[in-house]
C-alpha cells in the first residue's frame, strides 16, 4: 500500500495559523466531466497547500481510466465498481430496464466498494473526502459513518436547489433523480453546486452554488473560429449517426473524441472525418479552433465550450443529461437535440452569441471554492434540519439490518 506523507503547515501569525489538509478524492467516473472537475480541483487545491493523499474512481467493467486522469493527478489512483448507466444495444441511449436489472445483479460488487471506499479513508487518513457525486460515497457514510469531513461537489446539486428549472419531464422521473442524488450528499458537511450562472445559497440545506472548475490551461487557450466541427461521444454508437450525417456533408472537416476500448488513438474515416481518443490537452486545442461544439451534454465539456465561445448542440442520453443540457440552454450555450444532427449546430455557428457574464462567474471560481475549504468552516458543520435527521436515522437503522 502506499505511504503518505504528513500533514503540512505553514509559519502564520498565531492568530492566521492555518493547518492543510489531506484530501481524498473520490470520483464518479463515466464519461470525462467529473474526472476533468477532479484535475481543476487538485490545481487549487495544491496551490493552496493541501495534499491530496488519494483518488478512488468509480465505474463499470466497460469503462477504463483514460491515460490522461491517470498522468497528470499527481496521487495514486485505484479503482473500484459502482453503479452505472447502460446504453441500448446500439450503444446510444440509456436502457433504464436494463440498468436496474444489471444493477441489481451487481450487489455484491457494491457492497465491496463500499467496504473499500471505508477502508480507504482510513488508510489515507484523510481530513476531507470530496465526493464526485458517487452513490457508493454517500453509503460509505450511512453504514460506516468515517470521521473525515465530506463535501459533495457536482452540478447535478442543482436539482436540489429550488429555484433551478427542470424540462418537462414526468415527476416520477425528476423525483427519482432528486432522490438519487439526495443520497450521495449522505454524511455532507457541505454540497458545492456547480452552476452556469450564480444562485442563491441555502445554508440550512448546506448548498452553496459556486462557478464551474475548469482546469487553468483553458485560461492561456486564445479560441479561433475554424472550419471544422468539433464533438464528444459519451456512447460510441453514436458514431453511427456522426458517419450517417458525414456521408451527405463530406465537405465539413469532422474531429470527434470517444472513449471506444481497442482502437487506435486516431481513428481516420476518410480526409474530413476523424475520431479521437480522449485526451485532455487535444481536446481542448480542437475545441478552441473549431466553429462548433456537439456533445452528449456533460456539463464540464459544456462549460469549456461556453467560455471559448463555441455554440453547442446537446444531444442527452438520459435524464440527468437532459436536465443539464435544458440548464445549459437557458444560459445562452446553444440547443438541444435528440440526434447527431450537424445542420442545427451549423446554423447555431452563423448567430452564436457568446455570454460574457459567463466568463466573469467562471473566474471567481478559485476563491469561492477555496474558502469552502476552510478548516474553521468545515469544523462549523451545519446541524441537519429535524426532517433529515430522521430521514438520515431511518436509513442507517435500515441499513444495519443488511450485512455490510
Amino acid at each position: 500500500m502506499h505511504s503518505f506523507g504528513d500533514v503540512i503547515t505553514e509559519s502564520y501569525p498565531n492568530h492566521l495559523c492555518r493547518s492543510y489538509m489531506r484530501i481524498l478524492f473520490i470520483i464518479q467516473g463515466e464519461g470525462r466531466g467529473h474526472l476533468t472537475q477532479a484535475l481543476s480541483l487538485r490545481q487549487k487545491l495544491e496551490k493552496d497547500g493541501h495534499k491530496l493523499v488519494g483518488v478512488l474512481v468509480g465505474k463499470s467493467p466497460a469503462r477504463t481510466i483514460p491515460s490522461f486522469f491517470s498522468d497528470k493527478i499527481a496521487a495514486p489512483v485505484y479503482s473500484f465498481e459502482s453503479p452505472n448507466f447502460l446504453p441500448t444495444a446500439k450503444n446510444k441511449q440509456v436502457n433504464m430496464l436494463k440498468t436496474v436489472a444489471y444493477n441489481l445483479v451487481r450487489q455484491h460488487k457494491y457492497i465491496s466498494g463500499i467496504r473499500f471506499i471505508h477502508r480507504m479513508i482510513k488508510e489515507t487518513d484523510a481530513e476531507v473526502v470530496v465526493n464526485f457525486y458517487e452513490l457508493l460515497t454517500g453509503l460509505t457514510y450511512l453504514f460506516f459513518r468515517p470521521k473525515a469531513h465530506m463535501i459533495s461537489i457536482a452540478h447535478q446539486y442543482l436539482f436540489l436547489h429550488p429555484d433551478f428549472q427542470f424540462p418537462k419531464e414526468r415527476k416520477l422521473n425528476l423525483a427519482s433523480l432528486q432522490f438519487f442524488t439526495r443520497l450521495t450528499t449522505i454524511g455532507a458537511t457541505k454540497i458545492l453546486a456547480l452552476s452556469f450562472r450564480k444562485m442563491r445559497e441555502l445554508p440550512d440545506a448546506r448548498i452553496i452554488v459556486v462557478p464551474p472548475l475548469l482546469r487553468k490551461e483553458i485560461f492561456s487557450i486564445k479560441p479561433e473560429k475554424g472550419d471544422y466541427l468539433h464533438g464528444y461521444l459519451l456512447n460510441s454508437g453514436f458514431a453511427e449517426e456522426v458517419k450517417g450525417w458525414h456521408t451527405d456533408n463530406p465537405d465539413v472537416p469532422l474531429h470527434f473524441f470517444w472513449d471506444k476500448k481497442d482502437v487506435e488513438k486516431r481513428v481516420d474515416i476518410d480526409n474530413t472525418l476523424s475520431f479521437h481518443q480522449l485526451d485532455d490537452e487535444l481536446f481542448l486545442q480542437y475545441m478552441a479552433g473549431s466553429k462548433a461544439y456537439a456533445t452528449t451534454a456533460g456539463f464540464e465539456s459544456v462549460c469549456e465550450a461556453m467560455y471559448l465561445g463555441k455554440p453547442v448542440l446537446m444531444i442527452p442520453t438520459h435524464i440527468e443529461q437532459t436536465c443539464n443540457a435544458y440548464d445549459a440552454m437557458q444560459s445562452g450555450a446553444g440547443a438541444i437535440s435528440d440526434e447527431f444532427n450537424l445542420d442545427t449546430l451549423l446554423e447555431l455557428a452563423e448567430k452564436h452569441q457568446p455570454n460574457q457574464d459567463f466568463k466573469y462567474w467562471v473566474k471567481q471560481a478559485d476563491w469561492l471554492v477555496l474558502r469552502e475549504f476552510r478548516e474553521d468552516l468545515l469544523r462549523k458543520e451545519t446541524q441537519l434540519g429535524l426532517l433529515s435527521r430522521l430521514f438520515v436515522h431511518w436509513i442507517a437503522r435500515l441499513g444495519k439490518s443488511l450485512s455490510i
